[in-house]
This record gives C-alpha cells, sequence and structure tokens, in this order.
C-alpha cells in the first residue's frame, strides 16, 4: 500500500507543488488581511479548501499529462521509466485517478463559494487542455503558464468573491514565470520533439531563441512582481523577496547556456522552487506586520 502511495506521488510529481502552492498562499493571505472586510469566516476551515483545491487540480493535470503522453514518453529515454510506459500504473488507472481528483475539485469549490464553483469548470479544462497543446502550437508553454497562474488569483477569489488588481498581477507574473522555465526544461527534448512533429519553442526556434524567449517572459514576471509591490499594500520586506526573487530568474540563466544543457534541471526545479518559497514568505509577512 505504501508503495502505491508512492506511485502516484511520483507520477503527480507531487514535489512540484512547491511551484505554484505558494503563490495561492500569497492570494489567499492577501485576501483575507488586507481586502476582505468580513472575519466570520473561519480562516482554517477555508485554507484547508484552498490547499485541497490545490492538490487536486493539480493531481489530475498531471495524472492527464502522463496518461495522455504515454505513447511519446515510451519513446523517450529521458522519460520511458515514468509510472504509465514503464508499467507500474496502468493508463486506464491514470485516467480514473484524473477523473477522481478532478470531481474532488470541483466539489470542494462548491463548499467554498460560488465564484469558485462556477469557474471550476474553466479552471479544469484549462489545467487538462494543456496535456493536449504540445500536439498543435508551441505556444503550450504559455497554457501550462496560464494553468498554474490559477492559484494566485483562485485562492483570492475564495475569501473575496471578485478581482483586484493585485491578485492578477501574481496570475500574470506565474503565467510569464512558468512559461519561461518551461521554455528551459523543454530544450532537453527539442530533437525529440522535432523527430515526433511535436510543438515547443525549441523545437520551433532553437535553443539559442528558445532561450531568449525564456529571457524576456522572466524579465515581463519580474516587472509584474515590481509593479505588485509598487501598488500593494506591502510592507517593506516584499522588496527582500522581490529582489531575491528576481535574483534567481537571473541565476537560473546563468545556469543554463546554448552550447550546455548540463544544469537545466538544477535551474527548473531547484531554482525555481527556491524562488517560489522565498518569495512567498516575505510577501505573507509583509502582508501580516
Amino acid at each position: 500500500m505504501f508503495q502505491k502511495v508512492r506511485n502516484y506521488l511520483s507520477l503527480i510529481k507531487f514535489s512540484h507543488t512547491v511551484f505554484a502552492m505558494p503563490f495561492a498562499m500569497i492570494g489567499f493571505t492577501l485576501a483575507w488581511f488586507k481586502y476582505h472586510p468580513d472575519k466570520e469566516l473561519n480562516w482554517l476551515s477555508l485554507l484547508i479548501k484552498v490547499i485541497l483545491c490545490m492538490v487536486f487540480a493539480r493531481s489530475a493535470a498531471m495524472a492527464f499529462n502522463r496518461y495522455l503522453d504515454r505513447k511519446y514518453d515510451a519513446l523517450n529515454p529521458r522519460t520511458a521509466k515514468r509510472e504509465v510506459p514503464a508499467g507500474i500504473i496502468k493508463a486506464e488507472h491514470a485516467l480514473t485517478f484524473t477523473i477522481v481528483n478532478s470531481v474532488l475539485f470541483i466539489a470542494t469549490t462548491w463548499f467554498i463559494n460560488p465564484a469558485c464553483f462556477y469557474l471550476s469548470i474553466v479552471a479544469i479544462f484549462v489545467i487538462l487542455f494543456y496535456s493536449y497543446t504540445k500536439r498543435f502550437t508551441a505556444l503550450c508553454h504559455i497554457v501550462l503558464g496560464i494553468g498554474l497562474s490559477l492559484s494566485p488569483i483562485g485562492a483570492f477569489l475564495a475569501v473575496n468573491e471578485h478581482f483586484e488588481l493585485v491578485p492578477v498581477l501574481f496570475s500574470l507574473s506565474v503565467i510569464t514565470w512558468v512559461s519561461g522555465f518551461d521554455i528551459i526544461y523543454a530544450l532537453q527534448d527539442e530533437e525529440f520533439d522535432r523527430a515526433n512533429k511535436l510543438h515547443s519553442i525549441p523545437a520551433a526556434l532553437g535553443t539559442g531563441n528558445a532561450l531568449a524567449v525564456s529571457t524576456l517572459l522572466h524579465i515581463f514576471s519580474a516587472g509584474f512582481v515590481i509593479y505588485a509591490g509598487i501598488i500593494g499594500p506591502f510592507h517593506w520586506l516584499y522588496w527582500a523577496g522581490a529582489a531575491f526573487y528576481v535574483a534567481m530568474l537571473i541565476y537560473q540563466h546563468a545556469l543554463v547556456k546554448p552550447g550546455d544543457l548540463s544544469k537545466v534541471n538544477m535551474a527548473f526545479a531547484n531554482t525555481n522552487g527556491i524562488a517560489s518559497v522565498i518569495f512567498a514568505a516575505f510577501t505573507i509577512i509583509s502582508l501580516l506586520i
């Protein structure tokens, strides 16, 4: 039983929750302490529901991606040992896991508020639709970014049922941040994607130009974070977190060069995971002060 749980956690890359979850916590804290006047809500119960939504939605998205890409994953030496192509988890079980998590996600939003419930259908469509996009557009990285960007605005709406500019800026930052680092990650499969008629920025533009696009996206991400700090209700500690976030964006581009992709995984997982956690910590503390 324990091994089966480990297999499913590996299937959905549970450790990568660190990318979007910190921004969801920013959205939740921002709404609760700065924009929401009704303090009669049970914040702990609401927070648990938001976290469950994050877990269910991401689990559905990752499992569906593994299910849909199983044929390509089996052909790619880098991904052939993933749970579905390796036979550790059956394809139909991965699909069932996707359906169950999708239903749980939508059901959980029902217990949050009407806005989250109605928008949950759109959210689950976007995050599942991403898995198809590599088959027809190099903009698949942007769609992935849009999927993860729903975390800060979704958590904000869970507390405060209307939009505000600051959480939208955080969502825009996530779109450009995730799209940028996903392009870096996709560099590993540039030749495989071309050979199998799959679409990505590296396959379409080549390594050098793909890195340039990634850099531009990360400049925009930094810009959205800076603009949010200018107009948002933050303590000066926010700027320490923002400076660290920008520094980590710069650092990951220093790790990956057109002639040297040996540190792609470090740039993708370690750098971005640390960036999101530290930035979120400073931002949340600045909202609590």
